[in-house]
C-alpha cells in the first residue's frame, strides 16, 4: 500500500486483505483522487469556494469564520511538526469538550499527516491508559480543565507527552497556544494518500475491551458525501447542532465533517443535556438538529410550546428511534424525525430515509452508496420479514486495529453490524434488537462486561452480572445483579455506594442505574452465568 506515513504503526496493524470488507465506490461522488487530505478538502477547499468570511463555528460567547478556523488549524499544524517533531502517521490524542479549538486541532492533526484519536471528556484514567497503550499515542492535547485524569494515565502508560489548550483558543497560559502564537497563518499540508489512516475511533466491545477502528482520509469524505447529501440534502446555509461529543463519530460528523463539507456552520456546545437542548435550539436557531431518541422524548412536551420553524431537519441516531417517540414528537410539533442507523465501524449513518419516503417505525433503507441486507445464521439472505443480522457494504467499512474481533465483524465481505433486523419487500429495514451484549442507553454504547469488572472491584461484591433493563426515558439502562460477600447486607445505602464507586472508576454514564441483590447468579451446568435469563426477566417487566 502506497502511503505518505513515515510512522507505519497503524498501517502495519491493519487487518489482512482477506479479513477486510468489500468496499464499493461505484457512485461518482465516492471516486476520490489517489492523493487527498481530508482536512484540506474540508476547510481549504471551502475557503477557495468563497466562504472564508462566513461563519464556521458558533460557541458560547463567540464565533469563528472559516478563515479564523483555518488560521488556527494551520498554526497548530506547524506546532505539531516544528515543536513536537511529529511524523506523518503519528497518533495524537485529543481530549476536550466540543469547542472551536478542538475542531482546529482535529484539522491540524490531519493536515500534518498524523492520525487523530478523539476521546470523551468523561473517560477516567483507567480507560485512557488502554487507549494510550493500544494506539501508542505520541502526543496528547488536552483541554486545560481536563488534565488530571490524562496526566495520571500518561504517567502510568509512559506513552508520549501532554500539552494543554483552552476550549475557545483565547488563553495566553496554555502550553500549546503559547507555541501557536508566533506560527504563520499558512501551512503546507502533508500530501496524504486517500488510503492513509486519518483517525482512530474507539468503540466498546462485548468483552469490555474497546476496539480501535481505523478510518482513512477517503472515509472521512465519504460520510460527508453520503448521508448529509442524499438524505439531508444539506446546503451552504445550514447551521448544525448536534448534542453528541465530538469523540463519537456521530458527533464528529454533525459538528465538523458535515458542516465544513457543505459550507455550513456548527453550533459547538461543551455540553447539552436533553433538558437543555430545547433552550439551545431556541437560542442558536439551527437548521439541522442531531441527537438521540432520549432527547426527543425529553423535549416533546416543551416542544409543543416552541417555535421550531427554523429547523429544517430533526435527525435521530445513536440508538433505535421507537415509533412511540416519533409519533409523540410529530403530534406535539407537526414535524417528523429522520431516523438513522450507523456504527463506529462504518464511521457514520448508512441506513436512513428522507421523511417523504420513510415508513413510520422503520429504520429506513440503505443510504445511496451503501448496500444492505439481512442474513440468516447461514449467512444467506433472509426472507422478507425474517429476523436476521444486518449486513452492509459501501465506501466505508470495518478495520479494527490489531484485533482478532475483525473476523467476527466482517464475514464474506459484509460488515455484520450486530443489529437484528427484518427487511420488507421494499428494501426497508425494521430494527428488532442488538445481537450482542451491548447496552444502548440514551445514545451511549455501554459494554456490560466493562461495568461488571468495575462493580467487581468494589470490596463488598462477590459476583456480578450486568444486563440491559428497559427504561421509558433512556430506552435501556444498565442493571447490575450482584451477590455480596459474607458480612454485607442488602441495603439501599450499599447500592448507592456501589453506584458512586463505579462512577469514580469508569465514565459516569456507564454506572448501573439499577442494582438488584441476589443470593446467587443463574448458571448452567458448566458454571457459566446465564445472562439471557436475567435479560429475559428484564424484558418481561412492563
Amino acid at each position: 500500500m502506497e502511503s505518505a506515513h513515515l510512522d507505519r504503526f497503524v498501517l502495519d496493524r491493519l487487518p489482512p486483505q482477506e479479513l477486510l470488507p468489500e468496499f464499493r465506490f461505484d457512485r461518482p461522488e465516492f471516486q476520490y483522487p489517489a492523493r487527498i487530505n481530508a482536512a484540506v478538502e474540508l476547510i481549504d477547499r471551502t475557503i477557495e469556494a468563497g466562504w472564508g468570511r462566513c461563519t464556521a463555528a458558533i460557541f458560547p460567547g463567540g464565533a469563528w469564520t472559516y478563515d479564523e478556523l483555518a488560521r488556527a488549524a494551520n498554526r497548530a499544524a506547524s506546532v505539531l511538526v516544528d515543536d513536537f517533531a511529529l511524523q506523518p502517521g503519528a497518533r495524537v490524542l485529543l481530549r476536550g469538550a466540543n469547542g472551536p479549538m478542538l475542531s482546529a486541532l482535529w484539522l491540524a492533526v490531519l493536515k500534518a499527516g498524523a492520525i487523530a484519536v478523539v476521546t470523551m471528556p468523561l473517560l477516567r484514567a483507567r480507560e485512557l491508559v488502554f487507549i494510550l497503550d493500544k494506539a501508542r499515542i505520541d502526543l496528547s492535547l488536552c483541554e486545560d480543565t481536563l488534565l488530571a485524569d490524562l496526566e495520571a494515565a500518561v504517567t502510568e502508560s509512559c506513552q508520549g507527552r501532554v500539552a494543554s489548550y483552552s476550549r475557545d483558543g483565547r488563553s495566553n497560559d496554555t502550553e500549546f497556544e503559547r507555541l501557536m502564537r508566533d506560527k504563520p497563518d499558512r501551512f503546507q499540508p502533508v500530501e496524504t494518500w486517500a488510503t492513509d489512516p486519518a483517525l482512530l475511533a474507539f468503540t466498546s466491545g462485548t468483552t469490555g475491551k474497546p476496539k480501535a477502528t481505523v478510518h482513512f482520509h477517503r472515509d472521512v469524505l465519504a460520510i460527508a458525501d453520503a448521508f448529509p447529501c442524499s438524505i439531508l440534502e444539506a446546503g451552504a446555509d445550514e447551521v448544525f447542532l448536534c448534542s453528541a461529543p465530538m469523540a463519537f463519530t456521530f458527533g464528529l460528523g454533525g459538528h465538523l465533517v458535515f458542516p465544513l463539507r457543505c459550507g455550513g456552520a456548527s453550533v459547538l456546545l461543551p455540553s447539552c443535556s436533553p433538558d437543555q437542548l430545547l433552550d439551545c435550539i431556541a437560542e442558536y436557531r439551527p437548521s439541522v438538529v442531531m441527537t438521540a431518541p432520549t432527547a426527543y422524548r425529553a423535549m416533546t412536551q416543551g416542544a409543543s410550546q416552541r417555535d421550531l420553524a427554523h429547523v429544517r431537519c430533526f435527525v435521530s441516531a445513536g440508538e433505535h428511534l421507537p415509533f412511540s417517540t416519533f409519533r409523540d414528537w410529530e403530534f406535539a410539533t407537526g414535524r417528523g424525525i429522520i431516523n438513522g442507523l450507523g456504527s463506529t465501524e462504518l464511521l457514520h449513518i448508512f441506513i436512513s430515509s428522507r421523511l417523504s419516503e420513510a415508513k413510520p417505525g422503520s429504520t429506513g433503507r440503505a443510504v445511496p452508496g451503501y448496500t444492505a441486507t439481512v442474513l440468516n445464521d447461514a449467512l444467506e439472505p433472509a426472507a422478507p420479514g425474517e429476523i436476521g443480522r444486518l449486513a452492509v457494504k459501501g465506501p466505508t467499512g470495518c478495520r479494527y486495529l490489531d484485533d482478532p474481533r475483525q473476523e467476527a465483524y466482517v464475514r464474506r465481505g459484509w460488515n455484520i453490524t450486530g443489529d437484528a433486523c427484518t427487511m420488507d419487500e421494499d428494501g426497508c429495514f425494521w430494527f428488532q434488537s442488538r445481537t450482542d451484549d451491548m447496552i444502548v442507553s440514551a445514545g451511549y454504547n455501554i459494554s456490560g462486561y466493562e461495568v461488571e469488572e468495575a462493580v467487581l472491584r468494589h470490596p463488598a461484591i462477590l459476583e456480578c452480572a450486568v444486563v440491559a433493563a428497559t427504561d421509558a426515558g433512556r430506552g435501556q439502562i444498565v442493571k447490575s445483579f450482584v451477590v455480596l460477600k459474607p458480612g454485607h447486607a442488602h441495603t439501599p445505602d450499599l447500592a448507592r455506594e456501589i453506584q458512586d464507586f463505579v462512577k469514580r472508576d469508569i465514565a459516569p454514564f456507564k454506572y448501573p442505574r439499577a442494582i438488584e441483590f441476589l443470593n446467587a447468579l443463574p448458571r448452567n451446568p458448566s458454571g457459566k452465568v446465564q445472562r439471557y435469563l436475567l435479560r429475559d426477566d428484564e424484558r418481561a417487566v412492563p
